[in-house]
């Protein structure tokens, strides 16, 4: 856990913006990225840098990198002028931006050469440096691996490990957890934090996470180019006293009773969480007022303790309102006939080798039509090579998939015809426009004419793109990227829908929206297999398995899966707890045999 922030006033500033404007020019569009921003960063501390998508966190990171310069307003680093002595500042800092440049053809220790010659290490210093930063990362046994045969959690902290082969005076890191598995985003917070208990680093990081501003010491919130507020994050969740609750219903599903919760008046947020639903009110409610939502029958409801991610939605005042009626998700007739209880998709004793490595291991599970099914794991688990032999686009070494009632061995085209994929990359043509894409996407599942032309419509409306038919794909914040590849994937109306990692490194305001529609999909019946790293995402599924090493386990509900992690008296109280326990476990029990 970090420590608490010290209370001593002369702690001297390593970044300071003063009134900072920047703006970009987007076509035709002039983008304010940040206006009149003013704030400083104190040395010593992890300080956490926090907003939705557009916020301009990046933005204000590469201003302060001398990457960019200020419209502008003066940004202070180390006491350096950053437009003046941009080179100056470079050699007394580290950047490690969201997309960190690897070279995935060479070793884990090329890589560090590589980086060490960059930042002007000298030849004698190096032997001890790789050494501490192999030791802490956890890569001294991978140094002769190829970069691009490593994990995505590995990759990560080779790419930290890069970055810190010269140790700077402050460290500026661009959301370094997306994409991360939750034992691996521990990791990799345990080294920031003994690189600033050791060495007196400063640290700005910035995420989408927002339980991870929990564990900055202080933290800066962002919305739409501007500062909101500055302070310790136990500051922002006291403000929430009063605010924050728990419900259950033995008799409503949990996404109808979030469905309703969240429509409830005085509700601005309700999310699903350990079997109930976990909801902030507008405003204060007198201990034992918990009554409020007595209209609702069977409800249940507590106060809880509150936390900073509450403070950040209702600082931004939002209210997750419905979207367009259900139905018009969907084309009328084309979802399957199947029943509820249905087996939509199938895998039996599946296996997947390359060469003489087995990715998958002979795992076997069914998932139902109309559940949302949840396929977890660490980095490297085996949950990518299983998903893709579920979208026919990997075929299984041994073992039984079928997927619609299809055998993906003998009939792949037509069980295909049946499902949409959203890839975690979203797999969209940057360079197309918003309604380029759409009519790609949509001629590539077959439509064409009236049909083709109604979907599109749909989509611009259903997915509020209106507005920006005419925007480039690639020119889009990362929410609004995630809702065109889902707009994309819908088109053909599926039976199915697969989702790999789909609200990677997208704001807990997108994330809200996205489940919104993730809830009227299978409400419609609509089968979702969903893979996630966000592990309070698996309190939305029906059930899902966890993975590790090629094999499933734990299966079962959300419930289920924190029971079977019980150690003690209680069980975990989270997912991600659950999930770092089972993983633990197995690892442990691995290495004592």
């Amino acid at each position: 856990m970090p420590a608490q922030v010290s209370a001593e006033a002369d702690r001297q500033p390593v970044l300071a913006l003063q009134a900072v404007c920047k703006h970009f020019q987007a076509g035709k569009r002039k983008v304010t990225a940040l206006q009149d921003v003013s704030f400083d960063v104190k040395q010593g501390l992890v300080t956490g840098l926090i907003g939705p998508d557009g916020a301009g966190k990046t933005t204000l990171m590469r201003l302060a990198a001398g990457l960019l310069r200020t419209d502008s307003g003066v940004c202070t680093v180390l006491g350096r002028n950053v437009a003046r002595e941009p080179l100056q500042v470079q050699a007394d800092i580290s950047y490690m931006p969201q997309r960190f440049g690897l070279y995935e053809d060479l070793t884990v220790q090329e890589n560090l050469d590589l980086y060490a010659d960059l930042q002007g290490v000298l030849p004698e210093g190096r032997a001890a440096r790789y050494r501490e930063l192999t030791k802490m990362t956890g890569l001294e046994p991978f140094k002769k691996r190829l970069a691009g045969d490593l994990s995505g959690g590995m990759k990560q902290k080779l790419g930290l490990a890069c970055t810190l082969v010269r140790l700077p005076r402050l460290l500026l890191l661009d959301e370094p957890t997306v994409g991360v598995d939750p034992l691996s985003r521990r990791e990799l917070w345990h080294i920031v934090y003994s690189m600033v208990e050791k060495e007196g680093l400063s640290v700005l990081l910035s995420t989408a996470y927002l339980d991870e501003a929990e564990r900055c010491q202080e933290v800066v919130l962002m919305h739409d180019g501007r500062i909101l507020d500055q302070g310790e994050p136990a500051d922002f969740s006291k403000r929430m006293e009063g605010r924050a609750f728990r419900a259950t219903s033995d008799t409503l599903h949990k996404r109808i009773l979030q469905e309703k919760l969240s429509q409830a008046d005085g509700v601005i947020d309700a999310i699903i969480m350990g079997g109930g639903v976990r909801m902030v009110t507008e405003k204060v409610v007198a201990a034992g007022s918990e009554n409020l939502f007595s209209d609702l029958p069977d409800v249940q409801v507590k106060a809880v303790a509150p936390r900073f991610e509450d403070c950040f939605i209702a600082m931004l005042k939002t209210k997750i309102e419905s979207g367009p009626p259900a139905a018009t998700l969907l084309q009328a007739g084309t979802s399957g006939a199947s029943a509820a209880d249905d087996e939509i998709i199938v895998v039996r004793d599946v296996k997947r080798r390359f060469g003489d490595f087995y990715a998958v291991k002979g795992i076997s599970f069914t998932v139902r039509k109309g559940e949302v099914f949840g396929l977890l794991g660490a980095n490297g688990a085996g949950k990518s090579t299983t998903f893709r032999m579920l979208c026919g686009l990997l075929p299984a070494s041994d073992g039984t998939l079928r997927v619609a009632g299809q055998d993906l061995r003998t009939a792949a085209a037509k069980a295909r015809s049946r499902l949409g994929y959203m890839a975690q990359r979203f797999s969209l043509y940057e360079n197309l426009s918003v309604f380029e894409n759409l009519r790609f996407f949509s001629s590539a599942y077959g439509l064409a004419g009236k049909i083709q032309r109604s979907r599109i419509d749909w989509a611009l409306n259903q997915f509020e793109f209106k507005d920006l038919v005419d925007a480039t794909s690639g020119d889009l914040p990362l929410g609004y990227k995630q809702r065109l590849a889902m707009a994309a994937a819908l088109m053909h109306s599926p039976d199915i829908l697969f989702l790999d990692e789909p609200t990677s490194g997208v704001d807990p305001l997108e994330r809200r929206e996205f489940w919104h529609r993730i809830n009227s999909l299978a409400a419609q019946g609509v089968t979702l297999l969903v893979t996630t790293h966000f592990m309070e995402e698996a309190e939305y599924c029906d059930r899902l398995v966890i993975m590790s090493r090629g094999t499933i386990l734990a299966e079962g509900s959300p419930e289920e899966i924190k029971n079977r992690a019980q150690s003690g008296a209680t069980a975990p109280a989270s997912m991600e707890e659950a999930f770092i326990a089972l993983i633990e476990s197995t690892d442990s029990q691995r290495v004592s045999t």
